[in-house]
């Protein structure tokens, strides 16, 4: 392979379109078997098959993610009415209860799994906790931890939740519901108001970069979109096909960094992680149930909104169900604005314990 037919990252620009295609295939797959969120759940599995068997040697071009973003979160801030930010202001204080409350259970978990996997309780606390896998690497790096196995226990945390929570709201509550689409004709495509969108991912991504936020391609875009919808301005959604090509980047992106390589002398520690995030996702699923017995919750956006998981793949689920994309949205960005400040500390914290 010539340097010039050659991605930075080592990918071949060939290869790359085969994985894409196997992606796209395994959305399609499951889209037709009526799955939930089939275009990020079926090319995140064929990806991580794809990589654990060696065929995909190195995780795909981070680089692709903020694409995948920006369409999401502008999509969803769409869905920020003046109501429906005002039912969000006005449940803010459950929501911080939330946030905290599932802060708080990843800290027992990782407690409970440094002891099973005889490390130190920091090390699963950077796996445990609910960050993006690069902001806890990051992190890692920082407290001199390793960040390759942190990496990988936060894309596997992602990824169970990504396939378990859907998958089981589905199952329990979403078989009998259409899931929302969006518009797909032609005609969606020829609304000059479409170009404002990419305009609001782009602006909203580089501004939230350039102040160094966390998760900027997603807080960006969706502080933009939701300011200008909850003034009154009415803006056209994404195309149908154009937000299953943001799914399919965001799920291969995902499922690509489950590389064999990685996992090499690994697998207990990953096997307790793994064991860990279920018995989290028990704990957090469990309290949702409860509050909402005793709020003007309903269950199912409780349980998105606590779910330890990416605020993008909450959100999609959330539309996917019929239920409130805001109040979904708000709980876990709130999550992580608790948490954007308090993750170092907390981390150092867990230092002084062996």
């Amino acid at each position: 392979m010539t340097q010039a037919s050659a991605l930075p990252n080592g990918h071949g620009w060939w290869r790359l379109l085969m994985v894409y295609l196997s992606a796209a295939l395994a959305g399609l797959i499951c889209s037709t078997l009526h799955m939930p969120l089939p275009w990020m759940i079926g090319p995140l599995l064929i990806t991580a098959g794809l990589s654990l068997r060696g065929l995909i040697h190195r995780p795909l071009p981070v680089r692709t993610r903020p694409f995948g973003q920006a369409v999401v979160s502008t999509t969803v801030g769409l869905s920020f009415t003046g109501d429906a930010l005002a039912i969000v202001l006005d449940l803010l204080p459950l929501l911080v209860g939330m946030a905290a409350m599932t802060t708080g259970f990843s800290l027992v978990v990782a407690f409970v799994q440094a002891r099973l996997a005889g490390v130190r309780l920091s090390r699963m606390a950077l796996a445990t906790f609910p960050l993006a896998p690069v902001e806890a690497a990051i992190i890692a790096e920082s407290v001199g931890q390793p960040a390759a196995p942190v990496v990988i226990a936060q894309s596997l945390r992602i990824a169970a939740v990504v396939v378990v929570i859907p998958t089981l709201l589905y199952l329990i509550d979403g078989a009998s519901r259409e899931a929302v689409v969006s518009n797909g004709t032609a005609a969606a495509f020829i609304d000059p108001w479409l170009l404002a969108l990419p305009v609001i991912g782009l602006a909203g991504g580089l501004l939230f970069h350039r102040l160094n936020w966390a998760n900027p391609f997603f807080l960006g875009p969706l502080t933009i979109a939701a300011a200008l919808t909850a003034s009154g301005i009415v803006l056209p959604h994404y195309p149908h096909l154009v937000l299953a090509i943001a799914q399919i980047v965001l799920g291969a992106w995902l499922g690509s960094t489950f590389q064999a390589r990685l996992l090499r002398g690994a697998g207990r520690e990953l096997t307790i992680s793994l064991v860990g995030t279920l018995f989290l996702l028990v704990l957090t699923c469990g309290s949702a149930a409860i509050l909402a017995r005793f709020t003007p919750l309903d269950w199912r956006s409780a349980v998105l909104g606590i779910a330890p998981g990416g605020v993008t793949e909450m959100a999609l689920t959330a539309q996917f169900l019929h239920q409130s994309v805001p109040v979904v949205t708000a709980a876990q960005v709130v999550r992580i604005f608790l948490l954007m400040p308090l993750a170092r500390p907390l981390i150092r914290w867990t230092q002084r314990f062996k």
